[in-house]
C-alpha cells in the first residue's frame, strides 16, 4: 500500500504528523487501474474505489468522510478545509488544515505530490505540482496561506514524479518552465527538450526557507507506481498528510 511512510510522534506542545505515499498495490482495482488506484475521475470502477478509499482512510485511523481530495485543475488556487463542507473535493491545488481530526490527501500520476508541515503551529497542507502548477506557483502560494495562518517553521516533502529523463517536452515549453526555475529545464534520455518539474518545486521550496525531504523514484520507470506518461489509461496513487494533535491537547 505504501511506497513511503513515517510517523512522528507529538512531544510536548509540538504537533506530531503522519504523512505518507502510496504506491499501486493491495487494493481492489482491476486491469489497468490494478490494484490501488484511488481516482474517481480515471474511469476505475467506483464500488472498487470506494473501497480503495476505505483501506486508506483505515489505514490512517480515520473515517472515509475524513480524507480530504481536490478537484485538481493544474492552476494555483488554494483552499482551507475549515471553509469546507463535509466531503467537499474543492476546485483547487493544494488544500491546508489545521485540523488533526483530517488527512490531506493529492492524486498524481506523474505530478510531484507536496506535503507539508509545521509542528509548532499545527498545520498541514497537501499540493499538486504538475508542470503547469509549478510554472503559475502553487507551491509558493501554498507556502504564503500557510504563513499567513501563522507557520513558521515549515518542512516538506517532495514524493516521486516523471523525472527529467522521462518527461519529454516541445523546447517551446521546457523554455517555458526554465523561464520561472531554471532548474526544471531538463534533457530526456534521447536527448531531447525535457522538464524536471520536481526539482523546480524543490528550488520553490528552497527559496522560501522551508525544509525539503525529496523522496528518489521516477514514476515512468518504477511499475510499483501510476505513470500517466508510461501507460495513458491508469490510475493515480496519492500524498496524505494528517496532523497528530500535541500532548497537551490528549
Amino acid at each position: 500500500m505504501f511506497f513511503w511512510r513515517e510517523r512522528i510522534e507529538p512531544t510536548g506542545d509540538s504537533y506530531g504528523v503522519e504523512w505518507a505515499v502510496t504506491d499501486r498495490w493491495g487494493g481492489s482495482s482491476l486491469d489497468e487501474h490494478a490494484e490501488l488506484n484511488l481516482a474517481l475521475h480515471v474511469g476505475d470502477r467506483p464500488e472498487a474505489v470506494e473501497t480503495n478509499r476505505h483501506r486508506l482512510a483505515h489505514e490512517l485511523g480515520l473515517r472515509l468522510p475524513d480524507l480530504r481530495f481536490m478537484d485538481q485543475q493544474h492552476g494555483c488556487d488554494v483552499a482551507l478545509t475549515a471553509e469546507l463542507a463535509e466531503g467537499q473535493a474543492p476546485s483547487v491545488d493544494a488544500l491546508v488544515s489545521g485540523s488533526s481530526d483530517e488527512a490531506l490527501v493529492v492524486m498524481v500520476a506523474d505530478c510531484a505530490p507536496v506535503l507539508l508541515l509545521d509542528r509548532t503551529d499545527g498545520l498541514v497542507a497537501a499540493v499538486h505540482a504538475g508542470r503547469p502548477g509549478m510554472v503559475s506557483g502553487v507551491v509558493p502560494a501554498t507556502v504564503a496561506r500557510l504563513r499567513e495562518l501563522g507557520a513558521r517553521q515549515l518542512e516538506a516533502v517532495v514524493g516521486p514524479s516523471v523525472c527529467a529523463r522521462c518527461y519529454e517536452v516541445p523546447a517551446e515549453m521546457r523554455d517555458a518552465a526554465a523561464a520561472v526555475e531554471p532548474v526544471s529545464a531538463g534533457v530526456s534520455w534521447t536527448g531531447t527538450p525535457s522538464v524536471d518539474v520536481a526539482a523546480g518545486v524543490v528550488s520553490q521550496l528552497v527559496r522560501e526557507g522551508v525544509t525539503v525531504r525529496w523522496l528518489p523514484g521516477c514514476t515512468r520507470e518504477d511499475p510499483n507506481l501510476y505513470s500517466y506518461r508510461r501507460d495513458g489509461r491508469t490510475g493515480r496513487f496519492v500524498g496524505v498528510v494528517r496532523l497528530l494533535p500535541p500532548e497537551r491537547a490528549a
